[in-house]
C-alpha cells in the first residue's frame, strides 16, 4: 500500500506585515541616521589616530550621547560591553582602519 504525503504548506515571507512609511518619514528616518552617524564619527576621528598604532583592524562602538567608547576584536563582545553600560542606547560600530569600515564595494 502507497503511503501518503501530507500536503503542509510552508510559510515563506515575513513574519510581521510590511510597514508602510510615506516619503516624509523615510526622509526623516534617514536624517535621524545620518545625524546619529555624524556625532559617533567625531569621537571615531578623534581616537582613530592613536588606536591606528595598537589595535588594528579591532573593532569600536561609539556611543554618541556619552562619548564613551569600546574597544575588542570580537564586533559582538564590544556591542554587548557598549550595551551593558548604556542599556538605551545605539551604539555605531566602527573598524580601527584608515576607513573606519571592513571590505570593499
Amino acid at each position: 500500500m502507497t503511503e501518503t504525503k501530507p500536503n503542509h504548506i510552508v510559510r515563506r515571507g515575513r513574519l510581521f506585515p510590511e510597514i508602510k512609511w510615506t516619503q516624509e518619514q523615510k526622509i526623516q528616518w534617514q536624517s535621524t541616521l545620518e545625524a546619529h552617524y555624524q556625532r559617533c564619527k567625531i569621537i571615531f576621528d578623534r581616537v582613530q589616530p592613536e588606536l591606528l598604532k595598537t589595535h588594528y583592524n579591532w573593532f569600536i562602538a561609539v556611543e554618541a550621547d556619552s562619548g564613551d567608547y569600546f574597544i575588542d576584536k570580537d564586533e559582538e563582545i564590544v556591542t554587548h560591553m557598549c550595551i551593558q553600560k548604556h542599556p538605551n542606547a545605539i551604539p555605531f560600530i566602527f573598524v580601527i582602519n584608515e576607513t573606519g569600515v571592513t571590505g570593499r564595494i
